[in-house]
């Protein structure tokens, strides 16, 4: 009796060495700046390959790079390893003997991710919403002042800013990235 395949079909699986070489160090150290423990760090790398491999069929790049795909899932996996030692830190204690911080806040390494998946979501939404919330959101310009300076009423940049950052929420989301 075959054991059931989990993951893609042979012909559709995504180069786990390959990939793995190009970018598993880099999640290795991401993930150590964020979790200050080589073994999570280990096992937050693991669990990162084993869902990119298990959820090839659903990467396009066409939505994102391989790196920017495989970095959304390491935050994710960070976040997990982060929630799973604060609610059980005995946990944590039987790896190395250190706790995490109450609240350790989005590092430098997170924020860069961060930013990395936002603006490559920005790329996949309109030039008029994704200049509304550049100008609005991430500027913190009034609205008043983009709306003169576009030449439209506030009310259009206010729709345009709403209707932008529910294209964005759906770009991020079709990256498998949860906003």
């Amino acid at each position: 009796m075959m054991a059931r395949q989990r993951g893609p079909a042979p012909t559709e699986q995504l180069d786990v060495r390959a990939a793995y070489a190009a970018h598993g160090p880099e999640l290795y150290r991401f993930a150590l700046r964020q979790l200050g423990d080589g073994g999570a760090a280990q096992d937050v790398v693991q669990e990162v390959f084993l869902r990119a491999w298990r959820a090839s069929d659903s990467f396009d790049p066409q939505l994102a790079s391989l790196r920017t795909w495989l970095f959304a899932i390491a935050r994710n996996v960070v976040v997990d390893e982060a929630r799973r030692f604060a609610v059980r830190p005995w946990q944590r204690e039987l790896t190395d003997g250190t706790d995490l911080p109450a609240d350790p806040g989005p590092s430098t390494d997170e924020r860069l991710v961060d930013a990395w998946v936002v603006e490559e979501a920005l790329r996949r939404i309109g030039a008029e919403h994704r200049a509304a919330i550049v100008q609005t959101h991430l500027r913190g310009r009034p609205h008043a002042e983009v709306a003169a300076e576009l030449g439209i009423p506030v009310g259009t940049l206010r729709s345009r800013v709403f209707y932008g950052l529910k294209a964005l929420r759906l770009a991020m989301e079709e990256m498998g990235v949860e906003p």
